[in-house]
Protein backbone atom coordinates (compact mmCIF):
# COMPACT_ATOMS: atom_id res chain seq x y z
CA UNK A 1 0.00 0.00 0.00
CA UNK A 2 2.77 2.32 0.73
CA UNK A 3 3.65 1.99 -2.67
CA UNK A 4 0.59 4.40 -4.12
CA UNK A 5 1.05 6.54 -1.25
CA UNK A 6 2.28 10.11 -1.39
CA UNK A 7 5.54 10.41 1.07
CA UNK A 8 3.63 11.66 3.70
CA UNK A 9 1.58 9.12 4.08
CA UNK A 10 -1.73 10.34 2.37
CA UNK A 11 -3.12 8.85 -0.54
CA UNK A 12 -5.88 10.69 -2.86
CA UNK A 13 -8.57 8.76 -4.30
CA UNK A 14 -7.66 9.27 -8.28
CA UNK A 15 -3.78 8.57 -7.25
CA UNK A 16 -4.84 5.02 -5.92
CA UNK A 17 -7.65 4.49 -9.35
CA UNK A 18 -4.50 5.23 -11.45
CA UNK A 19 -2.37 2.38 -8.92
CA UNK A 20 -5.42 -0.02 -10.06
CA UNK A 21 -7.07 0.28 -6.24
CA UNK A 22 -10.62 0.51 -6.66
CA UNK A 23 -13.14 1.74 -4.23
CA UNK A 24 -14.29 -1.57 -3.17
CA UNK A 25 -10.39 -2.04 -2.22
CA UNK A 26 -10.24 1.18 -0.89
CA UNK A 27 -13.00 0.33 1.40
CA UNK A 28 -11.57 -3.51 2.25
CA UNK A 29 -7.83 -1.30 3.33
CA UNK A 30 -9.83 1.06 5.60
CA UNK A 31 -12.11 -2.00 7.47
CA UNK A 32 -8.67 -3.29 7.86
CA UNK A 33 -7.18 -0.25 9.43
CA UNK A 34 -4.40 -0.15 6.63
CA UNK A 35 -5.96 2.90 5.63
CA UNK A 36 -8.06 5.84 6.95
CA UNK A 37 -10.63 8.13 5.18
CA UNK A 38 -10.10 11.78 6.17
CA UNK A 39 -12.39 13.02 3.88
CA UNK A 40 -14.46 12.18 0.84
CA UNK A 41 -11.69 11.49 -2.21
CA UNK A 42 -8.99 12.13 0.72
CA UNK A 43 -6.80 8.58 2.77
CA UNK A 44 -3.72 8.50 4.90
CA UNK A 45 -1.70 5.47 6.04
CA UNK A 46 -3.34 4.05 9.15
CA UNK A 47 0.00 3.91 11.20
CA UNK A 48 0.90 7.61 9.85
CA UNK A 49 -2.67 8.93 11.32
CA UNK A 50 -2.22 7.11 14.64
CA UNK A 51 1.63 8.23 15.00
CA UNK A 52 0.37 11.76 14.22
CA UNK A 53 -0.34 14.72 16.62
CA UNK A 54 -4.34 16.79 16.32
CA UNK A 55 -1.58 19.45 14.43
CA UNK A 56 0.16 17.40 12.28
CA UNK A 57 -3.46 15.36 10.92
CA UNK A 58 -4.58 18.52 10.11
CA UNK A 59 -1.38 19.43 8.36
CA UNK A 60 -1.58 16.02 6.35
CA UNK A 61 -4.98 16.97 5.21
CA UNK A 62 -4.07 20.10 3.94
CA UNK A 63 -1.17 18.43 2.02
CA UNK A 64 -3.52 16.37 0.41
CA UNK A 65 -6.09 18.72 0.03
CA UNK A 66 -3.59 20.70 -2.01
CA UNK A 67 -2.88 18.13 -4.43
CA UNK A 68 -6.89 17.85 -5.08
CA UNK A 69 -6.90 21.44 -5.61
CA UNK A 70 -3.69 22.67 -7.26
CA UNK A 71 -2.52 26.24 -7.60
CA UNK A 72 -5.30 28.10 -7.48
CA UNK A 73 -5.75 27.94 -4.08
CA UNK A 74 -3.54 28.95 -0.99
CA UNK A 75 -3.93 27.61 2.46
CA UNK A 76 -5.13 30.76 4.97
CA UNK A 77 -6.11 31.47 8.90
CA UNK A 78 -5.57 28.21 11.27
CA UNK A 79 -4.15 26.05 8.40
CA UNK A 80 -1.36 28.71 7.29
CA UNK A 81 -0.56 29.43 10.82
CA UNK A 82 -0.01 25.79 11.57
CA UNK A 83 1.55 24.77 8.34
CA UNK A 84 4.73 27.57 9.27
CA UNK A 85 4.98 26.33 12.48
CA UNK A 86 2.62 28.50 14.40
CA UNK A 87 0.96 26.37 17.86
CA UNK A 88 -2.52 24.64 17.75
CA UNK A 89 -3.89 26.56 20.77
CA UNK A 90 -7.53 27.43 20.38
CA UNK A 91 -7.66 26.46 16.47
CA UNK A 92 -10.26 24.47 15.15
CA UNK A 93 -8.73 21.56 13.58
CA UNK A 94 -11.70 20.21 11.77
CA UNK A 95 -11.23 21.72 8.39
CA UNK A 96 -8.95 22.69 6.12
CA UNK A 97 -8.71 26.73 5.41
CA UNK A 98 -8.29 27.25 1.84
CA UNK A 99 -8.32 30.88 -0.21
CA UNK A 100 -8.82 30.53 -3.69
CA UNK A 101 -6.69 32.89 -5.80
CA UNK A 102 -10.01 33.42 -8.21
CA UNK A 103 -12.49 34.05 -5.58
CA UNK A 104 -15.02 31.61 -4.01
CA UNK A 105 -16.59 31.01 -0.94
CA UNK A 106 -18.16 28.28 0.98
CA UNK A 107 -17.80 25.40 3.16
CA UNK A 108 -17.81 21.58 2.12
CA UNK A 109 -16.45 18.41 4.04
CA UNK A 110 -13.92 19.06 5.96
CA UNK A 111 -12.90 22.22 3.90
CA UNK A 112 -13.50 26.27 4.56
CA UNK A 113 -13.73 27.80 1.09
CA UNK A 114 -12.37 31.51 2.01
CA UNK A 115 -13.66 34.56 -0.16
CA UNK A 116 -12.44 37.93 -0.45
CA UNK A 117 -9.22 39.42 -2.23
CA UNK A 118 -5.45 38.65 -1.42
CA UNK A 119 -3.15 40.55 -2.82
CA UNK A 120 0.47 39.90 -4.12
CA UNK A 121 1.70 40.64 -0.79
CA UNK A 122 -0.79 38.00 1.11
CA UNK A 123 1.30 34.77 -0.03
CA UNK A 124 4.54 33.64 -0.24
CA UNK A 125 5.31 29.55 -1.49
CA UNK A 126 6.07 27.65 1.69
CA UNK A 127 7.80 23.95 0.67
CA UNK A 128 6.51 24.54 -3.17
CA UNK A 129 2.84 25.14 -1.77
CA UNK A 130 0.38 28.95 -1.61
CA UNK A 131 -0.35 30.18 1.64
CA UNK A 132 -1.13 33.44 3.22
CA UNK A 133 1.76 35.38 4.98
CA UNK A 134 1.86 35.45 8.41
CA UNK A 135 -0.08 38.88 8.90
CA UNK A 136 -3.10 37.93 6.90
CA UNK A 137 -3.41 34.29 8.56
CA UNK A 138 -3.24 35.84 11.54
CA UNK A 139 -5.90 38.30 11.02
CA UNK A 140 -7.70 35.49 9.72
CA UNK A 141 -7.55 33.43 13.00
CA UNK A 142 -9.07 35.93 14.55
CA UNK A 143 -12.08 36.20 12.69
CA UNK A 144 -12.50 32.18 12.93
CA UNK A 145 -11.41 31.04 16.06
CA UNK A 146 -11.23 34.57 18.57
CA UNK A 147 -8.97 36.85 19.75
CA UNK A 148 -7.08 35.04 22.12
CA UNK A 149 -6.02 32.32 19.68
CA UNK A 150 -5.09 35.28 16.89
CA UNK A 151 -3.27 36.70 19.43
CA UNK A 152 -1.47 33.81 20.26
CA UNK A 153 -0.35 33.41 16.68
CA UNK A 154 0.45 37.63 16.37
CA UNK A 155 2.94 36.78 19.30
CA UNK A 156 4.61 33.72 17.77
CA UNK A 157 5.41 35.31 14.61
CA UNK A 158 6.06 38.44 15.92
CA UNK A 159 8.19 36.64 18.46
CA UNK A 160 10.45 34.51 15.42
CA UNK A 161 10.43 37.75 13.25
CA UNK A 162 8.55 35.87 10.40
CA UNK A 163 6.09 39.07 10.54
CA UNK A 164 6.73 42.39 11.69
CA UNK A 165 4.31 45.26 13.99
CA UNK A 166 4.15 47.44 10.56
CA UNK A 167 2.66 44.40 8.78
CA UNK A 168 0.09 43.13 11.21
CA UNK A 169 -0.77 47.24 11.40
CA UNK A 170 -1.61 47.19 7.31
CA UNK A 171 -3.54 44.05 7.96
CA UNK A 172 -6.38 44.80 10.72
CA UNK A 173 -6.30 48.40 8.20
CA UNK A 174 -7.65 46.61 5.67
CA UNK A 175 -9.86 44.41 7.22
CA UNK A 176 -12.10 46.43 8.90
CA UNK A 177 -15.07 45.05 7.24
CA UNK A 178 -14.49 41.31 7.87
CA UNK A 179 -17.00 39.74 9.28
CA UNK A 180 -15.50 38.99 13.71
CA UNK A 181 -12.69 42.09 12.65
CA UNK A 182 -13.87 44.01 16.07
CA UNK A 183 -10.66 41.52 17.96
CA UNK A 184 -8.09 42.65 15.72
CA UNK A 185 -8.02 46.08 17.39
CA UNK A 186 -7.28 44.23 20.84
CA UNK A 187 -4.66 41.45 19.11
CA UNK A 188 -3.01 44.61 17.87
CA UNK A 189 -2.96 46.34 21.37
CA UNK A 190 -1.73 43.46 22.83
CA UNK A 191 0.79 41.92 20.76
CA UNK A 192 4.28 41.95 21.24
CA UNK A 193 7.23 40.23 20.00
CA UNK A 194 8.88 39.96 23.82
CA UNK A 195 6.23 37.02 24.45
CA UNK A 196 8.06 33.76 24.02
CA UNK A 197 5.02 31.50 24.44
CA UNK A 198 1.57 30.53 24.63
CA UNK A 199 1.07 30.31 28.33
CA UNK A 200 2.36 34.04 28.62
CA UNK A 201 -0.06 35.04 26.01
CA UNK A 202 -2.60 33.84 27.53
CA UNK A 203 -1.39 35.77 31.20
CA UNK A 204 -1.06 38.81 29.30
CA UNK A 205 -4.26 38.60 27.80
CA UNK A 206 -5.94 37.67 31.40
CA UNK A 207 -4.77 40.72 32.91
CA UNK A 208 -6.14 43.03 30.17
CA UNK A 209 -9.66 41.01 30.28
CA UNK A 210 -9.65 41.29 34.03
CA UNK A 211 -8.97 45.03 33.95
CA UNK A 212 -5.34 44.68 35.59
CA UNK A 213 -2.54 47.29 34.49
CA UNK A 214 -0.29 46.68 31.54
CA UNK A 215 2.48 45.17 33.12
CA UNK A 216 5.92 46.10 32.12
CA UNK A 217 7.29 42.87 29.72
CA UNK A 218 10.98 41.28 30.58
CA UNK A 219 11.53 43.49 32.72
CA UNK A 220 15.18 43.43 33.78
CA UNK A 221 16.79 42.88 37.27
CA UNK A 222 20.21 43.07 38.09
CA UNK A 223 22.73 41.15 40.11
CA UNK A 224 25.46 43.26 41.56
CA UNK A 225 27.16 40.40 43.15
CA UNK A 226 27.03 37.97 40.18
CA UNK A 227 26.91 40.42 37.50
CA UNK A 228 23.54 39.20 35.57
CA UNK A 229 20.76 40.59 34.67
CA UNK A 230 17.48 38.68 35.19
CA UNK A 231 14.44 39.14 33.02
CA UNK A 232 10.73 38.09 34.84
CA UNK A 233 7.92 37.67 32.59
CA UNK A 234 5.69 40.36 33.77
CA UNK A 235 6.32 43.44 36.49
CA UNK A 236 4.37 46.34 38.20
CA UNK A 237 7.44 48.15 39.63
CA UNK A 238 4.95 50.54 41.01
CA UNK A 239 3.24 47.81 43.18
CA UNK A 240 6.24 45.65 43.49
CA UNK A 241 5.11 42.72 42.04
CA UNK A 242 6.01 40.25 39.74
CA UNK A 243 4.24 37.61 37.51
CA UNK A 244 6.26 34.94 36.39
CA UNK A 245 4.09 32.18 34.39
CA UNK A 246 5.19 28.50 35.46
CA UNK A 247 4.87 26.45 32.24
CA UNK A 248 6.93 23.33 31.62
CA UNK A 249 7.37 24.24 28.23
CA UNK A 250 9.67 27.37 29.61
CA UNK A 251 11.68 24.72 31.30
CA UNK A 252 12.54 22.94 28.19
CA UNK A 253 12.93 26.04 26.14
CA UNK A 254 15.52 27.55 28.68
CA UNK A 255 17.23 24.13 29.99
CA UNK A 256 21.05 23.62 29.42
CA UNK A 257 22.71 21.34 27.56
CA UNK A 258 22.94 18.04 29.85
CA UNK A 259 20.78 19.82 32.41
CA UNK A 260 17.48 17.43 33.31
CA UNK A 261 14.04 18.81 33.72
CA UNK A 262 14.96 18.61 37.79
CA UNK A 263 17.72 20.52 37.56
CA UNK A 264 16.22 23.19 35.33
CA UNK A 265 13.12 23.89 38.03
CA UNK A 266 15.69 23.98 40.97
CA UNK A 267 17.80 26.63 39.02
CA UNK A 268 14.60 28.58 37.99
CA UNK A 269 13.38 28.28 42.21
CA UNK A 270 16.75 29.58 42.79
CA UNK A 271 16.51 32.76 40.71
CA UNK A 272 13.08 33.67 41.43
CA UNK A 273 14.51 33.50 45.56
CA UNK A 274 17.38 35.70 44.19
CA UNK A 275 15.40 38.19 43.00
CA UNK A 276 12.93 38.09 46.03
CA UNK A 277 15.89 38.78 47.64
CA UNK A 278 17.06 41.76 45.37
CA UNK A 279 14.28 43.60 45.11
CA UNK A 280 11.76 42.63 47.96
CA UNK A 281 9.05 42.16 45.64
CA UNK A 282 6.20 39.92 45.52
CA UNK A 283 6.69 37.26 43.31
CA UNK A 284 3.67 35.05 41.82
CA UNK A 285 3.71 32.01 39.65
CA UNK A 286 1.12 31.28 37.39
CA UNK A 287 0.59 27.86 36.21
CA UNK A 288 -1.69 26.14 33.24
CA UNK A 289 -4.61 25.78 35.39
CA UNK A 290 -4.67 29.45 36.81
CA UNK A 291 -5.81 30.38 33.43
CA UNK A 292 -8.89 28.80 33.13
CA UNK A 293 -9.92 30.97 36.66
CA UNK A 294 -9.35 33.99 35.39
CA UNK A 295 -11.43 35.89 37.88
CA UNK A 296 -9.51 34.35 40.69
CA UNK A 297 -6.13 34.59 39.41
CA UNK A 298 -6.76 38.01 38.58
CA UNK A 299 -7.50 38.62 42.74
CA UNK A 300 -4.48 37.38 43.66
CA UNK A 301 -2.06 39.70 41.86
CA UNK A 302 -4.39 42.77 43.36
CA UNK A 303 -3.88 41.06 46.66
CA UNK A 304 -0.47 41.24 46.38
CA UNK A 305 -0.99 45.48 45.08
CA UNK A 306 -2.69 45.72 48.26
CA UNK A 307 0.10 44.17 50.48
CA UNK A 308 2.88 45.92 48.48
CA UNK A 309 1.22 49.81 49.10
CA UNK A 310 0.01 48.78 52.80
CA UNK A 311 2.14 50.02 55.56
CA UNK A 312 4.88 47.82 57.26
CA UNK A 313 3.04 46.07 60.17
CA UNK A 314 5.35 47.58 63.03
CA UNK A 315 4.24 51.38 61.83
CA UNK A 316 0.30 50.11 61.33
CA UNK A 317 0.21 49.29 64.63
CA UNK A 318 1.54 52.23 65.82
CA UNK A 319 -0.68 54.45 63.64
Amino acid sequence: MTHAAHPDGTLLRREAIACGINDKALARLVDGKVLIKLRQGVYCLWEVFIAASPAQRHILLARAVLRLYGEHVALCDATSCLTQGGPDFGLDLSSVHLAHLSGGGRRRSRIVHHSGSLLVDDLRKHEGRWLTTPARSVAGVVCTDGVVAGLVQANHFLHREEMSRGQLVQMVQRSVNWPGSLGHHIVLQLADERIESVGETRCDHLFFSQGLPRPTLQHPIYDPERGVTYRVDFAWPDHRVIVEFDGQEKYHRLRREGETIEQAVMREKWREDRIRELTGWTVIRITWSDLNFPVHTASRVRSAFSLASAPPLGLASVL
